[in-house]
């Protein structure tokens, strides 16, 4: 039966599910928007629920522990829109990558889940459209109950993961559109930044990207460029320019994040093709794919070679995501390579971003996965340095007012080693 009602819907699937009860819910560009505001109208909808999923920083906003007293939640990411929850201990943050956060939607105990999904074709099939990365850890568990939500936006990508209408327990239609996030206006040291590693691209290579300024700034810079390949957890809207370019460039991606002109044009390339996480950050997978670069955000990295990718101020903010997949996964790829990049510098240059050692607890990715570190002001390889050869190279990527201090700094650590 498809309820044209979302509110009807979900109470009716709420009144079947537990008193105490553990729901999946979409995240990335499949998040249900519209769920959200009818718990928000009827927070009794939500007592006793705890609500899991993979909610991204700065796409998905939506703290689901706040929406009810009564309410929890379990995330692998746990961003500022998330805080209330967090802090009212109602949000419990798991730290695992995301190649852990598979088996554990395989795994963990669920009652019943929420997937946005295409209207259905002729042969009964829906699909998940432009956001597949997790849905199907939970689909394949036949003993938990779906509640589809069709949605005429999301579109029925040619090459997209495909569920029967019979799957569903129940199903319901909502016409709101998809989370869209516009490219930002960047800061100028991420166009120097793209200049450096755009240098190292070249024809041939496989690309993975992830969220945020390096992702849309090193698009840019590659637009019109011809013979590269992505392979990535995500898509965002320069890499129109690439498409532009090279009209058969080979993508695959989990998910794509941006503008309804992207989802539409994605969905309708044929050399386009969503996969789900397993397939996507595979540790095998991407070891097979010849010279996978992977290319990731820092929010900070010491002398040593650590680097912090989810905290500031010594409050969490991000999660690990795929980072540490990646950067593993190219380091097994023949002539693959890791580069993660960051401005030298925060506050209008007072804070170094390259500091001596990393605050107790902000470690987010240790000193083996890192290979190139780059910043305004060049690139740093540090696979297969010494310890004193990589501080030299970062120190050299600092910006010019904080060297000498970093300089004193790493020779008191050395001295006490």
């Amino acid at each position: 039966m498809i309820y044209q009602s979302l509110s009807e819907a979900f109470r009716t699937f709420r009144g079947r599910l537990p008193e105490r009860a553990r729901l999946y819910v979409g995240g990335c560009s499949g998040d249900p928007l519209a769920l959200a505001d009818v718990i928000r109208a009827a927070p009794d909808l939500a007592g006793g629920v705890t609500f899991l999923g993979v909610w991204i920083p700065g796409i998905n906003r939506t703290d689901w522990a706040a929406l009810s007293p009564g309410a929890w939640a379990e995330t692998i990411f746990l961003a500022p829109d998330y805080r209330a929850g967090f802090e009212a201990g109602r949000t419990r943050f798991l730290p695992i990558p995301y190649t852990q956060a598979w088996p554990w939607l395989c795994e963990t105990p669920l009652d019943g889940s929420v997937v946005m999904v295409s209207p259905p074709d002729g042969s009964g099939e829906v699909s998940l459209g432009v956001s597949p990365d997790f849905a199907p850890a939970v689909l394949a568990r036949g003993e938990v109950p779906v509640l589809g939500i069709i949605n005429p936006h999301m579109p029925a990508a040619r090459d997209s993961v495909r569920v029967p209408l019979s799957r569903f327990a129940m199903l319901a239609e909502d016409a709101r559109p998809l989370v869209e996030v516009a490219p930002a206006a960047l800061p100028p040291a991420f166009e120097a930044i793209a200049r450096h590693i755009a240098g190292m691209i070249e024809a041939g290579d496989t690309l993975q990207f992830g969220l945020g300024n390096v992702q849309q700034a090193v698009l840019t810079e590659l637009a019109g460029r011809r013979g590269l390949r992505i392979h990535s957890g995500m898509v965002s809207d320069p890499v129109r320019g690439l498409m532009d370019g090279d009209p058969d460039i080979d993508i695959t991606t989990g998910i794509a994040v941006g503008s309804a002109a992207l989802y539409a044009r994605l969905a309708s390339a044929k050399n386009v093709r969503f996969r789900p996480v397993i397939e996507t950050h595979s540790l095998s997978v991407l070891a097979a794919i010849p010279r996978f670069t992977a290319i990731n955000s820092l929010i900070e990295i010491d002398l040593f070679g650590q680097a912090n990718a989810e905290f500031m101020g010594g409050r969490q903010v991000s999660g690990l995501g795929g980072l540490v997949d990646f950067l593993r996964g190219a380091g097994l790829s023949p002539g693959g390579r890791g580069i993660t990049a960051l401005a030298s510098t925060a506050k209008g240059g007072a804070v170094s971003r390259i500091v001596a050692r990393l605050a107790p607890g902000a470690t987010s990715i240790a000193r083996t996965d890192l290979d190139i570190v780059v910043t305004e002001h060049g690139a740093a390889r540090l696979k297969g340095r010494d310890i004193d050869a990589r501080a030299e190279a970062l120190i050299g990527i600092a910006d010019p007012a904080h060297r000498a201090r970093l300089s004193d700094e790493w020779s008191r650590i050395r001295s006490r080693m």
